[in-house]
């Protein structure tokens, strides 16, 4: 069983709102894999667009195809 690191991230825009994104790192014994996400959608604030990638995160580690949640 591997053990799953997201890590989520805000990215601002040129008219002042701020996209979403994160990366899913998974190790297993010395085999690594990382995954990157990144949404449209604009934020009216950083703390919005940082609550949405941590909630997508989540979901994305614990899908069913993931042992161990």
């Amino acid at each position: 069983m591997g053990k799953y690191v997201v890590s989520p991230a805000t990215h601002p825009t040129d008219c002042g709102r701020f996209r979403a994104s994160f990366s899913v790192r998974r190790a297993q014994g010395n085999d690594s894999q990382r995954r990157e996400f990144r949404f449209e959608t604009t934020f009216a604030s950083r703390e919005a667009a940082r609550l949405f990638a941590v909630t997508q995160g989540w979901l994305q580690a614990c899908m069913p195809t993931h042992p161990g949640c």
